[in-house]
């Protein structure tokens, strides 16, 4: 989920404003500030605070859905596929499925990575594999971060947080919800898509596992597009967008390095 930019336009409008002196008759100056501030609040937010906001999220996450039990034929599965898997930069990471037919996954900046059951279903081993190794990609480059902070801003609820503060307000389920909302609608750019792909790819190698597994992924969701989109793809395609040139990018990097395809690998 990568993630953001820069503050709004209406934030400098505020400042502009109460720097100039101008005219705020037609305008609701307290919203404004408010506006500001929260901006201003989200940019220097401590990363104890975010990891505080993750935790909530990530618990509040597991309990709205279905987390396939251990034991469970997806979570034995995906415990298979992630062995080995620990950390990234120093963050451990921590894998669930949700029990869904929806076609996604994500992860956070604390290291949680959640997979849908519904693209496990659809996708082969190392597809998965290639899935997770790009929102780990995300992880490491503290995309996930910035869009939580960006979450955070979009769903007012800054008011009162000081960054000097370490410990994170209890936020209400409503609250956390609009968060996942906002989450689910950050968009990545190209170039951070790119990075993660990347660094995906160096990640898997390093840890004992194919990255072709990476461009299989991408042209299996490709190919899905293209048909009768199942339910949540469309959303997952629309902040992860698979492009023959991402594909055709990994590719090349693997027989660079002389990696051998995966059995069942149809890519040239």
């Amino acid at each position: 989920m990568k993630l953001l930019r820069k503050i709004r336009t209406g934030v400098f409008l505020a400042l502009a404003i109460a720097a100039g002196g101008c005219s705020t008759s037609n305008l609701n100056m307290s919203g404004l500030m408010s506006g500001a501030s929260k901006a201003l609040q989200a940019a220097t937010i401590s990363d104890d605070q975010v990891r505080g906001y993750v935790h909530e999220y990530i618990a509040y996450s597991d309990k709205q859905n279905k987390v396939a039990p251990a034991g469970n034929k997806y979570a034995v599965r995906l415990a298979r596929l992630t062995q080995g898997l620990n950390s990234v930069d120093g963050i451990p990471l921590n894998f669930k499925v949700y029990l869904t037919n929806d076609v996604n996954a994500f992860a956070c900046a604390d290291g949680s990575v959640r997979v849908y059951s519904g693209l496990m279903d659809r996708m082969t081993d190392d597809e998965v594999l290639g899935v997770i190794g790009h929102e780990i990609g995300h992880v490491a480059h503290k995309d996930t971060r910035k869009a939580f902070q960006e979450a955070l801003l979009q769903s007012a609820v800054l008011d009162g947080i000081g960054s000097t503060s370490a410990t994170a307000a209890a936020l209400t389920n409503s609250q956390l919800s609009q968060i996942g909302q906002s989450l689910l609608s950050a968009r990545y750019s190209q170039k951070q898509e790119s990075n993660a792909d990347d660094y995906g790819y160096d990640f898997l190698k390093a840890n004992g596992k194919n990255p072709w597994s990476m461009a299989m992924a991408f042209s299996k969701l490709e190919s899905m597009e293209a048909g009768a989109a199942p339910n949540g793809l469309q959303q997952m395609f629309s902040s992860h967008p698979s492009t023959p040139a991402r594909i055709q990018h990994i590719a090349d990097r693997c027989r660079k390095d002389k990696i051998t395809p995966p059995k069942g690998c149809t890519l040239k």
